[in-house]
């Protein structure tokens, strides 16, 4: 099992985005947290330039450390805007986002799916901060329309796939509780939309249990298309990122599934901000190395 450190232990240790200054310090607690790989991400466009101008520093810090990227995510929403400077800007920007992940020598390159163009009323978008267990609260805008809005996506994704394989690597997509795919059926159908063998998808097991998916049917459903999951916890009725064995998520169902599966990609430990956040990812790193024990994964 390849047990990685997301990049939610630097947000809830340093804030949302850190700042490229706290990646240096972070990467060294993740090795000795025990993790020999971690996620990168860079949030926005501030951010994301900040790691670009600072990424041969940024991989001599990883290498130092001795950890490995699993994956970098170029977090933009702006493109799947319809808006087509802003699309354009965000493209251009994620290109060279994925540029930096070769250059990392990251293992993958992931985006989000976001939040579709609707009026939020109530909440706050994952791209303007990491809050969890709130609910959302929208209004379809006048001249909205889903079928026009969908083929952008797909067009967007389809872009977003081709500039990862232009460098080498898979595209990820992660689903998460309100954004445009949220179930694992908007996953097979984005799949259907694209046909794009260098697609793949995350299972966040927070989100979707959140999303009152049947995890091991979810896993089967995603097949040989699910190529990394992001681990933590929650009771299914508030989207909450909590250690293993503090929620009701089937643990032992849900390894049982990717293991009859086949699965060899990543498990990211995905926990929110919690007290004592280092010691709940050291703990989690060690519930997920007994699994691949008794799972063999």
């Amino acid at each position: 099992m390849k047990i990685s450190c997301a990049w939610m232990y630097a947000i809830g240790t340093y804030g949302f985005p850190p700042k490229v200054t706290d990646i240096y310090a972070a990467v060294r607690e993740m090795r000795a947290l025990g993790f020999r790989y971690g996620e990168l991400e860079g949030i926005g466009y501030d951010n994301l330039a900040q790691v670009i101008a600072q990424k041969k520093v940024i991989r001599q810090a990883y290498r130092d450390a001795g950890v490995d990227i699993s994956s970098f995510a170029v977090l933009l929403p702006g493109v799947i805007s319809l808006d087509p400077a802003e699309r354009r800007k965000a493209m251009d920007w994620f290109r060279r986002g994925a540029e930096a992940a070769a250059f990392l020598q990251s293992a993958n390159l992931w985006i989000d799916s976001y939040f579709p163009p609707l009026e939020l009323l109530e909440g706050t978008l994952p791209t303007t901060a990491l809050v969890y267990g709130q609910g959302l609260r929208v209004r379809v805008p006048n001249g909205f329309s889903w079928d026009e809005f969908w083929k952008r996506f797909v067009e967007a994704v389809a872009e977003c796939a081709d500039a990862a394989r232009e460098q080498g690597l898979p595209l990820l997509v992660e689903p998460r509780v309100g954004e445009t795919v949220s179930t694992s059926d908007g996953m097979l159908r984005l799949w259907d939309a694209l046909r794009d063998e260098n697609l793949g998808f995350i299972l966040d097991v927070a989100h979707q249990h959140a999303q009152k998916e049947m995890l091991p049917l979810a896993i089967e459903k995603l097949g040989r298309h699910l190529k990394y999951v992001h681990v933590a916890d929650n009771d299914s009725r508030e989207n909450r990122h909590l250690p293993p064995g503090n929620g009701n998520v089937d643990w032992e169902e849900v390894f049982s599934s990717l293991a009859r599966r086949g699965f060899d990609g990543f498990f990211a430990v995905d926990l929110e901000k919690l007290p004592d956040l280092g010691g709940e990812f050291d703990r989690t790193r060690r519930f997920l190395e007994q699994a691949a024990r008794d799972h063999h994964l």
